[in-house]
């Protein structure tokens, strides 16, 4: 990153404390340090519900920071941006709509002409090869269609700022591999930078720049992981070259610790 260019997310001492049904307090994330800079790709991985989520609400600005500061293009986050893109666990669609006018909702809502509207909409469609099936329903749909659908929604907008929480961990193995390299292709030459949350070490390593392992909970930062595997990149062979066997090994050994700490406190609830 050059000198002058501003970051397109600042993290800075950054957390989350919650209000418990019982009236306690429950601490999220604490401590956050984590810079991503503009048109970068980062991945966040850590144990089952060490905060990794929270992370992306706090940059989004679904919620606010409890302590500390949240940047994103240099400015405080304050709601949710107009240029930020939210890509969810769960298929964010309308199920009363056809695919057509789901991937309108977003610059309609943002005043694009009707016409407009359509024209990018079917324009990114077609991109996501789902142009014949502009007047089905989500219900009429298989699930990675359904999450083509979601991320024609997402891209139409134009991001600058793409946050994704486990976005393909509903989906069967080979669906799964084909939409990451359909995120991949849609993503080139965007120059939006990606949050992208998931429990998966090999799929945040074939997709992103940057591999974010986050400590037990409250979560923080533990080690940031450069991957440095050319672009671009196909999934499934990406994940046989030797060098991504390697850089697999070196951050499981992070991972794995903070995974085998959240087990043992789980055993030791339970007990």
């Amino acid at each position: 990153m050059s000198s002058h260019q501003t970051p397109a997310i600042e993290l800075r001492g950054a957390g989350k404390t919650f209000r418990t049904p019982s009236g306690g307090l429950h601490t999220a994330v604490r401590d956050l340090d984590l810079t991503v800079d503009q048109g970068e790709f980062v991945a966040v991985v850590g144990p089952t519900g060490c905060g990794k989520s929270t992370t992306l609400t706090l940059v989004s600005g679904l919620e606010e920071a409890t302590t500390g500061d949240v940047l994103v293009g240099g400015a405080p986050v304050t709601g949710i941006g107009p240029t930020t893109g939210f890509v969810f666990q769960q298929d964010a669609v309308f199920p009363w709509r056809s695919v057509l006018s789901n991937v309108m909702a977003g610059p309609r809502f943002r005043g694009v002409p009707k016409a407009e509207a359509r024209e990018r909409a079917r324009a990114w469609l077609a991109r996501v090869g789902l142009g014949a099936f502009e007047d089905r329903y989500p219900h009429q749909l298989s699930g990675g269609q359904r999450k083509r659908v979601a991320l024609a929604a997402t891209f139409v907008n134009d991001p600058t700022l793409l946050l994704m929480d486990e976005p393909f961990s509903a989906l069967d193995v080979q669906t799964r591999a084909l939409m990451s390299d359909e995120l991949l292709d849609l993503w080139a030459g965007t120059g939006a930078s990606v949050v992208f949350v998931t429990h998966d070490l090999e799929e945040s390593i074939a997709l992103a720049d940057k591999v974010v392992v986050m400590t037990a909970g409250p979560a923080t930062v533990k080690e940031v992981f450069t991957i440095d595997l050319p672009r671009p990149r196909k999934v499934e062979s990406i994940r046989l070259e030797p060098r991504f066997l390697d850089i697999y090994r070196e951050i499981w050994t992070s991972l794995g610790e903070e995974v085998r700490i959240t087990r043992e406190r789980g055993a030791a609830d339970a007990a």
